[in-house]
């Protein structure tokens, strides 16, 4: 069934996708496999639905969303025990992705009273110039299967403060806990604890060839937002540009960690073990690869490999939480090894994992290498897993250039206590987001957005709100 007119419709195709729990193999659920006629018949309800929404005052707009985030919180053990079971994400960091949820729809609430246009001085006597922001009119959000729920909040949460309608393409291979969301919202309007007319959001599933395929091609959209690796974005970006329709896309990352010989040693290690061990690197803005100054790197790298050797993997809601479990697909396993196979062939040298683990799940041990070449995959391409490749610097020039050499500009980070260093990393490393002394984690009141094949536009914040508007320049002349 697809979510389309606040209710479960079938689908036009019978034809299903079974939804494979990661940690033990087992059937978690089925779901359409999709059609073109199921994307349109979305895309026809939102473009009927997007007018009489555009004309409502934003303050009504974001009752909405205080709705649409007390119906997560209403029901936030169950969601983060269906994310659990859809993919390997331990339980607490379930929770942790259902909270932020929940506070992603509370922020955008909060910003109704305070998005604004300008009035600008006229050359003209009698004249005034007035740039304000009209909704760009129904919206595409195509989500990712690592963070389903975060991501779809991300995609409807500012299109729908923005006066934006919205069509929501789930993964199908994390499709589940999206429509269970979307089963209590149905619960809700029936009941008459939330107002949402149908067509203000609708959601489908199916595979990126036949739905997502249908939703680019077609004129309706103003805007296509995908998170997704850079193959689909470049899809999807050809796709659009048939009907000129505007594109955000986050894509792939290759995270740069330098660490500076006078950084805190033990806070480092922390913040890039904790970063890339989370949801096990399946994490596109965490560290994927580290540089090290050379008086710090022994040292550095002896800690680190500690950390990493001591890292518990089990499965999502053991107790004590592990601190990572499995990958998300048999595929998705056989790519790191394989990578980190050929990181070895090369040369390479691991100091800790380096293989996949026997038993139930895709999972594969905690691995920290060294003796990598710059040019090398396991520094170029995203790894998407625990796997961390290390190198040694001199200079601080030096870590600079080969942070920036890469191809995606996600996220990148710096450890140390040098104002003049910091000062400089702000300019000079070429990504997004540059976190100092910290974890890989952003801000949802900021600006999540990637530099060269890491993406175009973005999404968070007074920022991402913008991408849903189009800017309009009005004359008065008295």
């Amino acid at each position: 069934m697809q979510w389309i007119g606040n209710k479960n419709v079938p689908s036009s195709d019978s034809a299903t996708i079974d939804v494979e729990n990661p940690n033990d193999h087992s059937i978690a659920g089925r779901v359409p496999a999709g059609s073109a006629a199921d994307a349109n018949a979305a895309l026809a309800l939102a473009k009927k639905a997007q007018p009489a929404w555009a004309k409502k005052p934003a303050a009504a707009r974001a009752k909405v969303l205080k709705q649409l985030a007390e119906v997560i919180r209403d029901n936030r053990d169950e969601l983060a025990q269906c994310l659990t079971k859809e993919q390997p994400k331990t339980l607490d960091l379930a929770t942790v992705e259902v909270d932020l949820t929940a506070m992603y729809f509370d922020m955008y609430s909060g910003m109704a009273h305070s998005f604004e246009g300008e009035i600008l001085n006229s050359d003209n006597v009698g004249e005034h110039i007035y740039v304000h922001y009209a909704p760009i009119g129904v919206s595409v959000g195509i989500c990712p299967w690592n963070f389903p729920l975060f991501v779809m909040a991300r995609k409807i949460a500012p299109a729908l403060l923005a006066g934006c309608t919205v069509v929501i393409k789930s993964s199908e291979v994390t499709p589940l806990t999206c429509f269970l969301y979307m089963k209590h919202v149905a619960k809700a309007i029936e009941e008459g604890t939330i107002q949402l007319e149908p067509g203000l959001i609708s959601v489908v599933t199916g595979y990126g060839s036949t739905v997502g395929d249908a939703l680019c091609k077609s004129p309706i959209p103003g805007i296509i937002s995908m998170t997704g690796s850079l193959a689909t974005g470049k899809i999807i970006m050809a796709t659009a540009a048939q009907n000129m329709t505007k594109v955000s896309l986050e894509l792939g990352g290759k995270a740069p960690a330098i660490v500076m010989a006078d950084a805190d040693i033990d806070m480092a290690v922390n913040a890039i073990v904790d970063s890339r061990i989370g949801f096990s690197g399946m994490i596109c803005n965490c560290a994927e690869r580290v540089y090290v100054q050379a008086p710090m790197y022994d040292a550095f790298v002896g800690k680190l490999v500690e950390k990493m050797k001591a890292a518990k993997i089990g499965k999502p809601t053991d107790s004590p939480c592990p601190d990572f479990c499995g990958l998300s697909t048999k595929g998705h396993l056989e790519k790191v090894k394989a990578m980190v196979d050929r990181a070895i062939a090369a040369g390479g040298k691991v100091l800790c994992g380096g293989k996949p683990i026997e038993g139930p799940g895709y999972r594969f041990e905690a691995t920290v290498m060294v003796d990598v070449e710059q040019s090398s995959e396991i520094m170029q391409k995203e790894i998407f897993g625990p796997v961390l490749p290390v190198m040694k610097f001199e200079t601080f020039d030096e870590a600079l250039s080969l942070a920036n050499d890469c191809e995606f500009g996600l996220t990148s980070s710096l450890f140390t206590n040098d104002y003049r260093l910091i000062e400089r990393a702000r300019t000079e490393l070429l990504f997004g987001e540059t976190y100092i002394n910290r974890a890989h984690f952003e801000a949802m009141q900021a600006f999540h957005a990637g530099w060269r094949k890491s993406g175009i536009g973005g999404d968070d914040g007074k920022h991402g709100l913008r991408e849903y508007m189009n800017t309009k320049c009005v004359y008065v002349q008295q």
